[in-house]
């Protein structure tokens, strides 16, 4: 996955649209892009969408929706109304922790009891995105291990404002870089993710029409070790999966370290043009080969 791109789920219209673009994967937000006012008619269209989606034969991206927080009293609601339709992930806002993964889990747990699917469908996995609370960030070294729906780790800045009193998240000398509380708190997730072994995702860009800072902003993501980034808006999307997907001499370098370390198989390590390598390039190398295959061009 490089893109991942929030959709209204109260809109029929966006809907349908959003089946269109190149996102790899879809985010049916019941949460924030719907109001407390449509909640219920959020949820009665997004079901007839899931139903119409399921009966679809072509390729489409992973179909996944963001529910409204444990907190709110409305996560089971939001549940009943999709998982007959078995989507791919469920996204959790406001995550805290490995208590509240454990707790989604034993939803999800029931609700797949209740509408079984065919042998072939993978349980509902889970998008955590762990950052949007002061509060959170104490539980970010619990994710490892919870639980085996857990497939990726979003950060998010705009609640995380909100909670702590900050006036901005980007530097005014700066515009295109985060302040240091921000900073902080990507490379935190970041960490966690890798820790967990799942996917980081890069948080939303709220600049909509700036494709140069966005490419640039997905670059450094990448370059810092993110493998995807989520959009607001489906003119993001090739942008992003442009500067989510490695370049071809980086592609080259990875084939030559996966190629090195065949020619060693007994021992750990390798050489390449004289420097040594070991096991964290292998892996490297591999991460870069999965992401070039999924974009054509391993």
């Amino acid at each position: 996955m490089r893109s991942y791109l929030f959709v209204p789920a109260d809109s029929q219209r966006k809907l349908q649209k959003s089946l269109d673009t190149a996102a790899d994967a879809l985010i049916f937000d019941l949460e924030d892009a719907v109001s407390l006012a449509r909640k219920e008619e959020g949820r009665k269209i997004l079901a007839d969408f899931l139903a119409q989606a399921q009966q679809s034969d072509g390729p489409a991206p992973q179909l996944l929706v963001r529910v409204n927080a444990l907190t709110t009293g409305m996560t089971l609601a939001d549940l009943a109304a999709v998982m007959p339709y078995r989507p791919a992930g469920i996204v959790l806002p406001k995550c805290s922790g490995a208590a509240d993964l454990n707790l989604l889990g034993s939803y999800l747990d029931v609700f797949e009891q209740l509408h079984p699917a065919g042998p072939d469908v993978p349980p509902t996995s889970i998008i955590a995105i762990v950052t949007e609370t002061a509060d959170s960030l104490a539980g970010l070294h619990e994710y490892r291990g919870a639980t085996s729906r857990l497939a990726g780790m979003m950060w998010g800045a705009e609640d995380l404002s909100g909670d702590i009193g900050a006036l901005a998240s980007k530097q005014e000398e700066a515009p295109e870089e985060w302040t240091a509380p921000f900073a902080l708190v990507r490379s935190l997730c970041l960490f966690a993710a890798a820790a967990a072994g799942v996917a980081a995702i890069d948080t939303v860009p709220t600049e909509i029409n700036n494709p140069e800072a966005l490419l640039r902003e997905t670059r450094k993501a990448y370059r810092d070790g993110f493998s995807a980034k989520a959009a607001i808006h489906p003119g993001q999307v090739p942008v992003i999966n442009q500067g989510m997907t490695p370049d071809e001499r980086t592609v080259q370098w990875a084939r030559n370290v996966a190629a090195a370390f065949e020619q060693n198989t007994e021992v750990g390590v390798a050489t390449l043009d004289g420097k040594m390598l070991d096991m964290p390039h292998l892996r490297l190398a591999k991460k870069i080969l999965s992401a070039a295959e999924k974009a054509g061009l391993a």
